[in-house]
């Protein structure tokens, strides 16, 4: 089986923020409930666990994706590999709304 790139993710998140996929709470708290932790989501049937520090979005934990394959927020170590880093300011806007919605 193939690793999940951090491209990939980034497309799921991509196609939130141009309401082509939408974004719901998989468990545990929503959005707003948490100030500094983890927040539980699903795209379709992509689960991706993501991180929220002080209020704001961080970075991504890890993300399931539908075909079982699994990565852990170590493949994105490195600056400027996380699947949230790729996003524009814009994209990134679209997503927080959709997570607060």
């Amino acid at each position: 089986m193939t690793a999940v790139s951090a491209r990939e993710v980034y497309q799921l998140f991509r196609d939130v923020a141009l309401e082509q996929k939408v974004l719901r709470l998989d468990s545990g708290a929503c959005w707003d409930a948490v100030d500094t932790g983890a927040v539980h989501v699903c795209i379709d049937a992509h689960r991706i666990v993501l991180f929220k520090e002080a209020g704001e979005l961080h970075h991504c934990l890890g993300c399931e994706l539908d075909d079982g394959r699994v990565v852990g927020q170590e493949a994105w170590n490195s600056p400027g590999t996380d699947p949230l880093e790729l996003l524009s300011v814009w994209e990134r806007a679209q997503l927080l709304k959709a997570l607060q919605a």
